[in-house]
């Protein structure tokens, strides 16, 4: 199950050096994940100080 970023995010981008396959980018005021390349690991919800990330 691919994951997304909530209104929580604060736009550190420590998710987005961490994904394996780079489906997260900077979109305005917070990151975004593309749930096409999305494949579920979970990482970027593990390593988000805010606890923006949740699953789809």
């Amino acid at each position: 199950m691919a994951y997304k970023i909530t209104d929580a995010c604060i736009n550190c981008g420590s998710c987005e050096t961490e994904c394996p396959v780079g489906a997260i980018s900077e979109g305005n005021n917070i990151r975004v994940i593309n749930p096409d390349t999305c494949q579920g690991c979970g990482v970027c919800a593990a390593v988000c100080p805010a606890e923006a990330i949740v699953e789809a």
